[in-house]
């Protein structure tokens, strides 16, 4: 049976929830609304692809092309706009693998939102979107009537295969014009123009205001600091697809997840022994230099059906620690049931003196899904006020299968 999260490479499209009846958006409201789905295409059978990886242990075959709302490029996909009016885009990264950079041509954007939360409006001529992710963009029409290219193409800082093309769709104003033969194409930033990310990500800030305020958790009660890994598994089948003839598989605090035939949320309701174990660590097995020379003791991940038990009404915080085990990489978390208050990020180790100085107290975004550096480390603050079992994972599929 595929993974649900693969069969969003086949057919999907976007739930948009509506502000409150009666209240407004903190900017002027747009003339219309568009929902963008950046996405994946396979030739192949994607549950073919994913059932095959996970027998051999071994990186999936990257996707054919990305999509724009569903097609890989134009002439297939365009857009149709008023001159002078403003526009909201509800741009949605449902890509499997890629985090990705996204413009469209002579047109500045101005970010509004993020994961259903408002920001301090942010003026730029592209954006950075994780799997996982969605933004809010306004776009106003205020170039000569023509063509314009909108374009999407991933970044990506790591050594596994992926996907390095470019897709596109057309900008089309109204009006009477001779379209242009060649339209105008985007200054996307480089694939692997990690400070252009950067540029980006450090900029988001949550918009806090009387209307929209926040809160953030200003005490903690529960500390926990998760490393984040691709490690290896033995195997004695001589046909494994990973480094050594052995089987990759995901960790966080180097316990690689083992799906049980009954889940966990029943196991708990009906107090089922022998399901899952309550004593996922606060911390992992051992401490040492996490973005620096690999740890081969730590390459062996242990294997287990682990869950982390949290009061009702705790304030919890987590740093996530990325670690150069196996094949660094950016992560992109997700912690379902919740929106966490991303605190700051930073290359590194993290130092539980000087990074903290770092955080940002007074506006951090309230996102659902935030990055976790390569090499590098994140930290995210939530209340534990929604009961239930939660599913915390990377939003890379090839990472959370």
């Amino acid at each position: 049976m595929v993974r649900c999260d693969w069969l969003r490479a086949t057919i999907h499209d976007a739930i948009v929830i509506s502000s409150k009846k009666g209240t407004s958006y903190p900017f002027p409201k747009p003339y219309a609304k568009e929902v963008i789905i950046l996405a994946e295409w396979y030739k192949g059978d994607v549950k073919e692809i994913i059932d095959e990886a996970t027998v051999i242990g071994a990186d999936p075959n990257t996707s054919d092309a990305y999509t724009l709302n569903g097609q890989p490029g134009y002439p297939n996909n365009f857009s149709i706009v008023i001159q002078g009016k403003t526009y909201l885009l509800r741009l949605i990264n449902a890509t499997m693998n890629e985090e990705m950079f996204f413009a469209i041509a002579n047109h500045k954007l101005t970010v509004v939102a993020q994961d259903a939360s408002y920001l301090k409006p942010i003026n730029t001529s592209y954006v950075m979107i994780t799997p996982g992710q969605t933004i809010d963009i306004l776009v106003t029409a205020n170039q000569s009537p023509s063509h314009y290219y909108i374009a999407a193409r991933p970044f990506f800082d790591s050594n596994t295969p992926f996907d390095n093309s470019t897709t596109t769709a057309i900008l089309q104003y109204v009006g009477n014009y001779t379209p242009p033969s060649s339209p105008s194409f985007p200054t996307l930033p480089n694939i692997t123009a990690k400070s252009a990310a950067d540029n980006f990500t450090t900029r988001i800030r949550a918009l806090a205001s009387k209307d929209h305020p926040i809160s953030v958790p200003t005490g903690v009660d529960e500390r926990i600091f998760i490393t984040v890994s691709v490690n290896q598994l033995t195997c004695d089948k001589a046909s494994r697809g990973g480094p050594n003839n052995s089987t990759l598989a995901a960790s966080l605090n180097n316990i690689s997840f083992s799906t049980p035939e009954i889940d966990i949320l029943q196991a708990y309701y009906r107090n089922l022994s022998n399901i899952y174990e309550s004593n996922f660590p606060n911390l992992p097995p051992s401490l040492f230099n996490f973005t620096g020379v690999s740890n081969d003791e730590l390459l062996l991940p242990s294997t287990g059906t682990k869950a982390k038990i949290i009061e009702y009404g705790k304030r919890v915080k987590i740093v996530f620690q990325g670690t150069s085990i196996e094949n660094p990489d950016t992560r992109p978390m997700h912690l379902h049931g919740f929106s966490s208050y991303f605190l700051g990020k930073g290359y590194g180790n993290f130092n539980k003196t000087t990074s903290p100085k770092t955080y940002n107290l007074m506006d951090p975004p309230e996102v659902n899904t935030f990055g976790v550096p390569k090499s590098g480390w994140a930290t995210i603050r939530f209340v534990a006020n929604n009961p239930g079992v939660w599913y915390m994972h990377c939003h890379l599929e090839r990472h959370a299968s």
